[in-house]
């Protein structure tokens, strides 16, 4: 069924809402499980089922389960700045979604990047309202054409990680209504999103989840939202006063505030029973929308392409080779010439190249192409040497394959459930070397579990071994016996999307058995066991990366990120790289005869290094196929033609808004809407290290003969000639920023468009322009009116303005 079928042709909706006592009825307002809705035969509704997003669709296993396709993450998506490419990211998803049998994914995110600080922003398109707004309706028109429910959060405000579940968001009127609403309007009036999730926090001194202002007036009342309003998972702390503000469905189940609390409301008349239908008819409209009312058998999974199938990765390596940007290239550095010399591949990111942020949107891919694996298939083992460079993680992850089940030989651990008396109650492989316990969990009975695993050692080597995971552990090590304590809120951010670690150096033997034992905590919470080779010290590191950088003829360096710094649950303190990172570029850019420096990270860094370097590719988190894609994008196969989606400060502590640290539970939006490049556009703010929408391709351009059309006091398109004076064809895209007519306005981005050019070749490209970002909110009179401008920017960047069109009176 599409976006446009009838809800309820025959009245299906409303007979089974007349049929259903209200019991049922409020049954069905809360999830069955963790990622899934209630069935109620009766009526003929079959259970939904949910998956989480936006990168991948993971399924119902928060770990170890099905292998699931993974895509580049949501700025590197964003960074083609192409609408058409979110529809093809929706439509591949849903085959996605189709695979797992799951009828509705939980995305996209929509926040908008107020401060480069935000640890989940990785999972979120940019720091415009417009940009993002059109994205992610994109992305929910290719997702829901297939008969699969996007759902766009977090509705509202959600803009840091910093104690997410409580903080208030104090944002002034304008400001909601202009930025942080505008993203959510376009996605429920363009796309006809089919549900929307609440967050954690609060907007304005009332929680998101019971936000009647928010939820029932200008979501459902102002723009005829007739989808459900989800919230986060564990987000509702209310009954009465989500049921009557317009939340339709707790998640998860099966436990919640509603339940009986809210069947004991209605009847003592604190809520009417017809806030419950409501909230009941908009679940059937959705579970109606993705097939599942009247249930259906259908097999969804058929001839669908596999997530390692030659299509689906040649589909992945453009999507991330595409969306990457080319910050710095000085002297024609890249593309490198096929014929390049000796090249060394340098950094702990090159051989354990991150392609996925923390939290809910990670999940199990088939492979994971790394930047060297890449780089060496693409131009030959006798031409790359490997370095692996310092460390970079406060937390160490465990290396693939380096843990074995000892008694089955198998890559992964065993996981053994003890009773009181130390009897096993079951002993089960895992092909993971991490578990969630609690919540139906198959280790639920059990009185204390045991992870075990055998390191796979060739010859004795020093190794760094831990556990993660809360509670009291004993953990062994051949001979060696450690009692850790690791203590932290069992909460959900705590307990599995951040739990805490514990690690030691030990020089070990071939055949050594890793055991940790902990007593079975009943809270929600996520362990595992950690094994690796110890890393040298940095200075070692340093100087063998200088070395293999003094003998090669290009340097290819990759730094960045981890999910440490970005992921769901915590915010950054700092943009400077992690580990000696900075350090290290800095060595093998006075080493080396040409220097390549390639940014693992999705998110602002800061590069004391830049003026040194002969180029910089900003490669993101570029997904399974991250190591052919940076290959492609550096060698030129594919164009990197990608345009930050975010405003890169030069120092910590730059721009209008920093800090995600609350002030008595709540974080003040100060800045209001002149946020983001639209602050550091101010006088008052420094010069950016990259302003939002830089990004320089392989391309070279002359800009001429742009002229605005303006109707009502709006500019409704700007026509310009661009021309390619480069060497390689390539991509541009116009960017158009409007400068209100009162300079107390910010500049804001009205418009874009991408052409694909050839050397010495002219076009002219008509780029339209959305009259929702050249308007205001009037407070007083509670309407919205025209924004005057003065001066249209016709830019390759914020930082880069072409041409300026002097706004005239309509024609």
């Amino acid at each position: 069924m599409t976006a446009d079928a009838p809800d309820d042709p025959t009245g299906r909706i409303e007979k089974a809402i007349e049929t259903l006592d209200l019991d049922r009825k409020v049954c069905l307002l809360t999830g069955a499980a963790m990622f899934a809705l209630h069935a109620e035969p009766e009526i003929g509704l079959d259970e939904v089922r949910l998956s989480d997003g936006p990168t991948g669709v993971r399924g119902p296993e928060f770990t170890g389960g099905r292998r699931s396709c993974l895509l580049p993450n949501a700025t590197l998506l964003a960074q083609h700045w192409d609408v058409t490419v979110a529809e093809q990211v929706g439509a591949l998803l849903a085959e996605e979604a189709a695979a797992h049998d799951a009828h509705v994914v939980l995305g996209p995110t929509i926040n908008l990047h107020r401060t480069p600080l935000g640890g989940r922003l990785f999972e979120t398109y940019s720091e415009d309202p417009l940009l993002t707004g059109a994205l992610a309706s994109g992305f929910v028109r290719g997702l829901q054409q297939h008969g699969v429910a996007a759902t766009p959060k977090h509705f509202l405000a959600n803009e840091s990680e910093t104690e997410r579940t409580t903080v208030d968001s104090v944002i002034d009127e304008r400001t909601l209504r202009e930025v942080y609403l505008l993203p959510f309007e376009m996605v429920v009036t363009d796309a006809r999103a089919w549900s929307v999730m609440a967050a954690y926090n609060g907007v304005n001194g009332t929680p998101a989840t019971e936000h009647t202002e928010l939820i029932d007036g200008v979501l459902k009342g102002e723009w005829g939202f007739d989808g459900v309003v989800m919230s986060d998972w564990y987000a509702t702390r209310s009954t009465v006063a989500s049921a009557g503000g317009g939340l339709d469905l707790v998640m998860p189940g099966p436990d919640g505030p509603w339940g009986h609390r809210l069947v004991t409301a209605v009847r003592a008349g604190v809520v009417g029973e017809s806030a419950v239908d409501e909230h009941l008819r908009r679940l059937l409209r959705l579970a109606s929308r993705v097939g599942r009312f009247p249930a259906s058998s259908a097999d969804r999974s058929r001839e669908l392409p596999a997530p390692d199938s030659p299509a689906r990765r040649d589909q992945l390596r453009r999507l991330a080779a595409g969306g990457m940007t080319v910050l710095v290239n000085r002297e024609g550095a890249l593309p490198l010439a096929a014929d390049t010399g000796s090249v060394a591949v340098i950094g702990r990111h090159a051989v354990e190249t991150i392609v996925q942020g923390g939290g809910s949107a990670k999940l199990r891919p088939p492979h994971v192409v790394s930047i060297a694996e890449g780089l060496i298939t693409a131009l030959g083992q006798d031409r790359v040497t490997l370095s692996d460079g310092v460390e970079v993680r406060h937390r160490p992850v465990p290396v693939p394959d380096l843990l074995r089940d000892p008694e089955t030989g198998l890559p992964g651990m065993r996981v053994t459930a003890r009773d009181a008396t130390g009897a096993v109650l079951d002993s089960r492989h895992t092909e993971v070397t991490e578990l969630v316990t609690g919540r139906g969990s198959w280790l639920d009975s059990a009185d204390t579990i045991e992870l075990t695993a055998r390191i796979a050692l060739d010859a004795p080597a020093r190794m760094q071994i831990g556990v993660t995971g809360l509670g009291e552990w004993a953990v062994r090590a051949g001979s060696r016996r450690y009692t850790i304590s690791q203590d932290g809120a069992a909460a959900f951010s705590a307990g599995v999307l951040n739990p805490p670690a514990w690690t030691t150096k030990l020089d070990l033997e071939p055949g050594v058995i890793l055991t940790a034992t902990r007593p079975r905590l009943v809270e929600h919470s996520r362990c595992g066991l950690i094994a690796r080779p110890a890393s040298p010290p940095p200075a070692t590191a340093i100087g063998a990366a200088a070395r293999a950088a003094a003998h090669a003829d290009v340097a290819v360096v990759v730094v960045g990120l981890t999910d440490e710094q970005e992921t769901e649950g915590l915010d950054k303190t700092t943009l400077a790289l992690p580990g000696e990172q900075d350090a290290l570029v800095a060595a093998v850019a006075a080493a080396a005869k040409r220097t390549v420096v390639v940014i693992n990270a999705a998110t602002p860094v800061l590069m004391p290094w830049l003026d040194r370097v002969d180029a910089v590719l900003w490669a993101g988190l570029p997904g399974q196929e991250a190591g052919d894609a940076v290959a492609a994008a550096l060698l030129g196969e594919v164009e990197p033609a990608g345009r930050l989606v975010t405003t890169f400060p030069a120092h910590d502590g730059d721009g209008p808004a920093w800090d995600t640290t609350p002030t008595d539970g709540a974080l003040a939006y100060t800045e209001g809407a002149a946020f983001g490049y639209r602050g550091w556009a101010t006088p008052e703010c420094p010069q950016p290290l990259f302003w939002f929408g830089h990004g320089l391709g392989y391309g070279a351009w002359r800009y001429e003969h742009a002229d605005a059309t303006v109707h009502d006091g709006m500019v409704r398109s700007v026509r310009a000639q661009v021309t390619n004076i480069g060497t390689h064809a390539s991509r541009e895209v116009v960017q158009l920023y409007l400068r209100p007519a009162d300079p107390a306005e910010p500049v804001r981005l009205i418009g874009w468009a991408g052409v694909h050019v050839r050397p010495d070749e002219t076009a002219t490209i008509e780029v339209p322009c959305d009259p929702r970002a050249q308007r205001r909110w009037d407070t007083d009179a509670q309407v919205w009116r025209a924004l005057p401008g003065s001066q249209v920017l016709v830019a390759r960047g914020l930082g880069d303005t072409r041409i300026t069109l002097a706004l005239h009176s309509s024609r």
